[in-house]
């Protein structure tokens, strides 16, 4: 089972990026969830790659899946429910091949199914404004099928990811109720230092989640770096849950030009004062590469001495 140690974790980086750079497509509605039906290896080998970078957990392509998107592209439910499935297996087989070459020496790694928000469907950039107009009854029909199809293949937790809205979270918790077993982290993606994009306090969004016995991390992804701490501080005077933070590379997504803007910075170069202010969980989303997580390996594996034994 996962144990949530509250100790210093690394999380991967950015899936759909390493993909681009390996000249993969991953344009249109499905992101880079199309390569499940289309080039399932190229997702393992970059799966491989962010554990060969140090990471402890893997996230899932399933991030911009759907039943409704695939059907889009002529997928059958049965279809759909495969793909989102073997988004965990190829996974959990990148972390089997690099343990079985490892031996002795392997480490325990983490596979966490990535449940995407509502917005990322629209490929509107809905996702970073909170606009999506769907009720939270709606959300939680939307996101059942998804969460129940993710947990028939096993997945260690869930990675409730990139929510801009407290009402987003609180539907997935409506449907986590009815997996008693299940584990989630759940993190938003917010619009300044001290709320969601939605403009939920981040604070009253801690509280929620440090209520929720099945949410064992809490946390922010897809944001700007300079936003980080303040958000992370909030958190952890909240709660005592491990606080996941995995930001952009501080450039910004162009929901009109589908491009991103600006300019990346070194997000790294933040990690030790992401430690100190409560976060514990540490990766990269949007932009970010494996050369970015070695460098986050190395800065938590010498702060690990901080942290209290793990139990």
């Amino acid at each position: 089972m996962f144990n949530p140690a509250k100790r210093p974790m690394v999380l991967d980086g950015g899936l759909a990026t390493e993909l681009a750079r390996r000249g993969f497509d991953i344009g249109g509605e499905l992101w880079s969830a199309r390569l499940l039906a289309d080039a399932p290896e190229a997702i393992q080998a970059v799966h491989r790659a962010y554990f060969e970078a140090g990471a402890d957990v893997a996230i899932t392509a399933s991030y911009q899946a759907s039943f409704e998107g695939f059907a889009a592209r002529g997928f059958s439910r049965s279809d759909t429910e495969r793909l989102l499935q073997r988004s965990v297996s190829l996974a959990r087989a990148a972390r089997e091949e690099l343990a079985e070459s490892e031996g002795a020496a392997a480490r325990t790694r983490w596979v966490a199914a990535s449940v995407g928000p509502y917005g990322a469907t629209l490929h509107d950039g809905s996702e970073y404004r909170g606009d999506d107009g769907l009720s939270e009854d709606a959300l939680v029909a939307f996101h059942q099928p998804r969460v129940d199809a993710l947990l028939g293949a096993g997945p260690d937790l869930l990675a409730c990811e990139t929510l801009p809205s407290l009402r987003e979270a609180r539907a997935i918790l409506r449907v986590l109720n009815a997996y008693p077993k299940a584990r989630a982290w759940v993190s938003f993606t917010c619009r300044d230092g001290s709320s969601t994009c939605a403009g939920d306090a981040i604070a009253e969004c801690a509280r929620t989640l440090d209520a929720a016995p099945q949410v064992v991390a809490m946390g922010i992804n897809c944001v700007d770096p300079a936003l980080v701490t303040s958000l992370v501080r909030t958190m952890a005077a909240v709660s005592d849950k491990p606080i996941v933070v995995y930001p952009n590379s501080g450039e910004v997504w162009n929901a009109t030009t589908r491009c991103w803007e600006g300019n990346a910075t070194r997000f790294t170069a933040h990690v030790r004062e992401w430690l100190d202010a409560g976060a514990t969980w540490i990766g990269g989303c949007c932009r970010t590469t494996p050369e970015d997580i070695r460098l986050v390996r190395a800065l938590v594996d010498s702060a690990v001495s901080r942290f209290p034994p793990a139990d």
